[in-house]
């Protein structure tokens, strides 16, 4: 496998980060893939859970790939703006 490809196994260890506040968004759970071009349009967390996540959630993250900044070896950076990303489930 070429050095620049990842896995979607590996990309559900790495956590994800905002550089806007440094906040961690959590990890990823899936991708968001266009079926004509074969890209990866977006990546999808859960957002935050219902009391501390015990509960479920009730809404996910829908980053688009463009607000990706690093994906490193331990985590990835985005930059986003968190109302404009969290969407109802």
């Amino acid at each position: 496998m070429k050095k620049d490809c990842v896995r979607f196994r590996e990309l559900r260890e790495r956590e994800v980060i905002n550089l806007c506040d440094c906040k961690r968004l959590g990890c990823v759970t899936d991708l968001i893939l266009n079926t004509c071009t074969g890209c990866v349009e977006a990546l999808v967390l859960p957002g935050p859970g219902r009391i501390c996540g015990f509960l479920g959630y009730d809404s996910e993250y829908i980053i688009p790939f463009a607000c990706i900044r690093k994906i490193g070896p331990d985590i990835i950076l985005v930059e986003i703006s968190e109302e404009a990303c969290l969407k109802k489930c």
